[in-house]
């Protein structure tokens, strides 16, 4: 998604997404390979490998290629767990979790729709836990209307609740339009989920690409506190981060060769998952999961 920015809008946005003039001008894969050999040293913390993941959105171009290639080299770049998408490509999820466990991988949570049956439901919640999730998460819902909203929160209640009861966490994951919407009177949908979603039983994916597209949109001098603010306000907790970086003319980026200050993210707010995104790989799917686990690997804040 590009904004098309002139020069003036540049420096302002560059300004409130916190990042400095060598971040503007790394636009080159020879300036990405720079920036993450440079040791990225801020505070004393970093994730913990374990809390690493990577969403299999990523690599759809190689998973369609060789399914079972991409996910051992996902396994050799290090990635100790996968948010899995776009089903199990021919496999049962019995014969899914034989495969990763031969690879040392977990799939730990996954991208889901909303079912409208029960036996639909019942087999989303048997596969999640026969592949060993923690998490299941709805990854879109759009509409303009505000009834609309209200009808899919009250189903994700319901599958959350099952969910609960099954011992796997419920969530949401948000793109840009929940902010920019306006539903009447100044509502946006964002404003409906966080009143209709349970928190006792849905938790928040949140993407901090989208959140900042979404502050971007809203023309939000400082989008990055956008995404901080929908951080600190929503009733429910925010327990998975989709981490994917964001050029100066609004496309995706890999990260730590865009702009978004993911140190000031992460030092206000601690998730159980670090999921590496970019629906739009810079070179090679590869390359971007690469680059992705290496700057969280070396990330301190």
């Amino acid at each position: 998604m590009c904004y098309g920015y002139g020069p003036s809008r540049r420096s302002l946005l560059a300004a409130g997404l916190g990042i400095g003039a060598a971040a503007v001008a790394a636009a080159s894969p020879a300036a990405a390979a720079t920036t993450m050999d440079a040791p990225l040293q801020h505070g004393r913390d970093r994730i913990p490998p374990g809390q690493i993941s990577i969403q299999l959105w990523t690599v759809r171009d190689d998973l369609a290629k060789n399914y079972d290639t991409t996910l051992a080299y996902l396994a050799e770049i290090g990635y100790p767990k996968i948010e899995v998408a776009l089903g199990y490509f021919g496999r049962t999820a019995r014969q899914l979790r034989e495969f990763l466990d031969g690879l040392g991988i977990r799939a730990t949570s996954s991208h889901d729709g909303l079912t409208t049956d029960q036996a639909a439901l019942d087999t989303k919640i048997s596969n999640a836990l026969t592949l060993g999730q923690s998490f299941m998460v709805v990854p879109y819902l759009n509409s303009t209307s505000e009834d609309q909203w209200k009808a899919w929160a009250e189903r994700m209640n319901v599958e959350a609740q099952a969910a609960r009861s099954a011992g796997l966490r419920y969530g949401y994951h948000n793109h840009a339009h929940e902010f920019t919407i306006d539903l009447g009177n100044g509502r946006t949908p964002w404003d409906v989920l966080t009143a209709e979603l349970d928190p006792r039983l849905v938790h928040l994916e949140i993407d901090i690409y989208w959140a900042v597209t979404g502050g971007v949109g809203r023309g939000a001098a400082d989008p990055v506190g956008f995404a901080l603010d929908v951080i600190r306000r929503a009733p429910q907790r925010v327990l998975q981060f989709h981490v994917k970086d964001r050029h100066l003319d609004g496309d995706m980026a890999d990260l730590g060769t865009g702009t978004i200050d993911f140190r000031r993210i992460f030092d206000r707010h601690r998730v159980k998952e670090y999921i590496v995104e970019n629906d739009t790989p810079d070179v090679t799917p590869r390359q971007t999961a690469e680059v992705g686990y290496r700057y969280l690997r070396k990330l301190r804040f």
